[in-house]
């Protein structure tokens, strides 16, 4: 069977091709290039989706990439790489001869409001309050095709960790160097899920065929999760003491305000849908996941 990635070259896009052909599927991607096992996105505008059994978008600009001011334009990009790569891709399956079973899109829990108290299920509301939210709205709204040709399914992503990129990455120097520390107060929850298991649950929506709907792609343990015990975890794995908080107005100065919230503020965000439709985790737990990340 083969299936479509939008980004299927990425961090989180790589992870996924290696499972997935792994399981004996064939992978194609959507891409800017042409190349071996792709497509372009002006071939899949003039002719089409080639049939295929799925289809997946994780494209999207990395929002805390550091290198970019956050302006106008880059909002732009940040949405444009979002939404419309989500409404060609749906407008594809809609129109195809042979639609694919199943179409995935994987969005983020930024959705949810911020807030140390509340915790979200794949139910709870939001979509409403700030620039990502609205994003996430959007881009989920792009991703609806008319019909039940096919299985629909949203995967909202908590902060990836992995070996290759993500969050982790970003924070190994400082931690390498003694300096890594909770950012800010250290209480504000932190919604995290290994790339591994991230992979795995948009390759079980894919396959099986009574999931469909809002997954939330967090770890069991990410609801109890506070920025301070991801710090406190991350330097013990690497011996090194989490002592210094990064103080927010850092955090701030770096990143730019809209995109320092999603840094400073967090959301308890529980996989009750994703833990109900049968998923099985592998890194469930934050000394797994950066034992296994770290090792």
């Amino acid at each position: 069977s083969l299936f479509k990635s939008g980004g299927g070259t990425g961090f989180v896009g790589g992870a996924l091709t290696q499972l997935l052909r792994n399981r004996g599927h064939e992978v194609k991607h959507v891409s800017r290039h042409p190349g071996k096992d792709r497509i372009t996105w002006d071939d899949l505008s003039r002719v089409g989706l080639p049939p295929c059994d799925g289809a997946v978008n994780l494209a999207g600009e990395n929002v805390l990439n550091p290198l970019r001011r956050w302006d106008e334009s880059f909002c732009r990009d940040v949405v444009a790489s979002r939404v419309e790569t989500t409404k060609t891709l749906a407008k594809a399956i809609a129109e195809a001869e042979w639609p694919p079973r199943a179409w995935v899109i994987v969005t983020g829990v930024g959705y949810y409001r911020p807030s140390p108290t509340a915790e979200y299920t794949e139910e709870s509301p939001g979509g409403d309050f700030d620039f990502f939210s609205c994003l996430v709205k959007d881009w989920e709204a792009a991703a609806k095709v008319p019909g039940d040709a096919t299985r629909q399914v949203v995967v909202r992503s908590g902060v990836v960790l992995g070996r290759e990129g993500g969050a982790i990455a970003q924070m190994l120097w400082p931690f390498r160097l003694g300096l890594g520390g909770p950012i800010s107060s250290g209480c504000q929850p932190f919604p995290w899920i290994h790339v591994g298991d991230l992979a795995g649950i948009v390759s079980h929506a894919l396959e099986q065929e009574g999931v469909h709907g809002v997954l939330n792609g967090v770890a069991p343990a990410a609801p109890t999760t506070t920025n301070g015990d991801f710090a406190r975890a991350l330097g013990s794995v690497l011996n090194r003491p989490a002592l210094l908080p990064v103080p927010g107005f850092v955090v701030r100065a770096v990143f730019g305000p809209e995109r320092a919230t999603m840094l400073l503020e967090g959301q308890r965000v529980v996989p009750k849908r994703t833990q109900e439709s049968g998923y099985r985790y592998s890194f469930p737990d934050l000394p797994t996941a950066l034992q296994n990340i770290l090792d």
